[in-house]
């Protein structure tokens, strides 16, 4: 009876170890899945900047005058409010899935930290005037929060030519 009684205790011991090591496994597992979530993201939204429609949008935007009005904006050029909307619509995506945590707010900062203010002092006016006349305080929100977020963060840190000016890439086979 007491060599049955052991390897009953033996076979719980080990039955506890095996779902203790199970969690640890789905928990790692878990933390994978999320990293390759954001990483998948952040690839995201990088080729959301090159492709040519928000490439020629952002060159025009860039080429107005800070805070237009809508009706001022409309007179810019003929395509201004699509090439504001294309932009306006790309960085609320980004303002969304940075609240979220989807894309690392580091990453986002890095990527458009500079370029969202600019566009931003852009197209705030255009956006203001848009809220009035749809009557929705709510349009593009995201991007006015990631606009103020990011400024808020901003204001902290140096350009990253001046702030990482002595990085060196580490070898090859460790960055692999």
């Amino acid at each position: 009876m007491t060599d049955i009684s052991r390897l009953a205790d033996m076979a719980e011991i080990f039955a506890a170890l095996v779902v203790i090591g199970g969690l640890f496994f789905a928990y790692i597992q878990i933390r994978h899945t999320r990293q390759q979530r954001r990483e998948l993201a952040a690839i995201e939204l990088f080729r959301s900047f090159g492709n040519p429609q928000f490439s020629e949008a952002f060159r025009c935007v860039l080429d107005l005058p800070d805070g237009l009005n809508r009706n001022d904006l409309m007179n810019a050029y003929p395509n201004a409010e699509d090439h504001a909307m294309l932009i306006a619509t790309t960085m609320e995506n980004i303002g969304v899935m940075t609240f979220q945590r989807i894309v690392p707010f580091a990453v986002v900062s890095n990527l458009v930290g500079g370029s969202t203010g600019l566009l931003w002092r852009k197209l705030h006016n255009w956006t203001d005037d848009l809220r009035e006349q749809l009557d929705e305080p709510k349009t593009f929100e995201w991007f006015q929060w990631l606009a103020d977020r990011l400024a808020d963060h901003e204001a902290e840190i140096e350009p990253a030519y001046e702030a990482h000016k002595d990085w060196t890439p580490a070898r090859l086979t460790q960055e692999m």
